[in-house]
């Protein structure tokens, strides 16, 4: 076990929680997914498409069709 009382400990539980949140973020649309329609998932993967490409500025995703 990890002495608590050392330098750092905190940012790195931090870091973990943060990590863990994120994860637990894609776990729960992944549930939602397997409910959708064929129809609901393109809609949704274009929202999805839309928004990383505003938030990051790549075009990455532009005439991709998965």
């Amino acid at each position: 076990m990890t002495d608590q009382t050392r330098w750092g400990i905190d940012q790195v539980q931090v870091k973990n929680k943060a990590i863990k949140y994120q994860k637990d973020l894609v776990a729960k649309a992944m549930e939602s997914v397997v409910k959708m329609d064929q129809g609901s998932i393109e809609d949704l993967m274009t929202l999805i498409e839309a928004e990383y490409e505003q938030k990051y500025g790549d075009n990455k995703a532009k005439g991709v069709v998965l």
